[in-house]
């Protein structure tokens, strides 16, 4: 009897150990994770929801506020501006986004031919996202001044008269989307690592069926490029709706002429920290989430009848 005794002692005291041993292995766990996780508590979780709060309040920074319900959603529905920002920024979106990706695969194929210097090439092209955007908006509104622009300057040589480009409502929006797509260096170069990723040997099973360059192109390249088109999408997707700061710094934040600049994210920032409208603001951000996140949801979905895995 006590030897069955100390032997059911000698099994639980193992088991106790190694209990013990879990809780303090998950307890150093957390210590270290902990200045990661205060930051995503303190930074982003409760910002997020006191924003939520805020959206339904009058809060103007300099004071608390009082809860007025949907009174701030039912106002941006009935604000002009804010259509009109809306406006402006799919305009931006629609012509960018898949301009981007019809240019930045195009540029992404020519620089992943086998060609003496292309290291040089791919520099060339990538440079330009090195420089920063407020930079990059001087740079343009210099080239792109209607009287002394080189663009301009150059169109003229030619017997062409150029466009008022940035001081024109119909041109304002275009010129934009040209800067834009001048930085879209990042995106060429996921694309590269894309075609890095593709078998050679489906490139020689299409010549040996007698597969022209376009026919390999269009069965081979960009079939198996869409997981890097379909991750593009969704970030230009993102990143068009954020438009900031070039249209920012070229209207030194009126979103002239005739308010055709005036992008969602700086009518938000207008009302948050020039008119100390928080609680606009915030109904504004939120708002932007809505439509984001359904963008992206549409994407996500629609994404199963085009992208297409290795594989599979």
């Amino acid at each position: 009897m006590a030897k069955l005794v100390d032997q059911a002692h000698a099994n639980i005291v193992p088991a106790a150990d190694k209990r013990s041993s879990f809780h303090r292995t998950n307890w150093t766990g957390w210590l270290f994770a902990s200045p990661w996780a205060l930051g995503l508590l303190c930074f982003y979780a409760v910002p997020i929801l006191m924003s939520i709060y805020f959206s339904f309040t009058t809060y103007s920074i300099l004071q608390p506020g009082e809860y007025v319900g949907l009174t701030n959603y039912i106002d941006l529905f009935r604000d002009p501006l804010f259509w009109k920002s809306i406006y402006n920024t799919v305009y931006f979106a629609v012509f960018f986004v898949p301009l981007s990706i019809l240019f930045g695969v195009a540029l992404a194929m020519m620089l992943n031919m086998k060609v003496k210097g292309m290291a040089v090439y791919r520099t060339i092209y990538f440079l330009p996202t090195l420089v920063p955007q407020v930079a990059m908006a001087v740079l343009w509104m210099w080239l792109l001044h209607p009287n002394f622009g080189l663009v301009n300057g150059m169109l003229s040589a030619i017997g062409i008269d150029g466009p008022p480009w940035l001081s024109g409502e119909a041109w304002s929006k275009p010129s934009l989307i040209l800067m834009s797509l001048w930085g879209i260096g990042h995106a060429v170069v996921i694309y590269l690592a894309g075609l890095g990723d593709i078998p050679d040997e489906y490139y020689e099973a299409a010549e040996i069926d007698g597969a022209s360059w376009l026919q390999k192109t269009k069965s081979v390249t960009l079939p198996l490029l869409t997981p890097v088109i379909f991750y593009n999408l969704v970030m230009g997707t993102i990143g068009a709706f954020q438009q900031f700061t070039l249209p920012y710094t070229m209207t030194k934040g009126q979103g002239t002429p005739a308010n055709s600049m005036t992008f969602y994210v700086m009518y938000l920032y207008e009302n948050g920290f020039k008119y100390f409208k928080m609680g606009y603001a915030s109904a504004m951000a939120w708002i932007l989430f809505v439509i984001v996140m359904g963008l992206t949801a549409v994407i996500f979905v629609t994404s199963k009848r085009w992208v297409h895995y290795q594989g599979k």
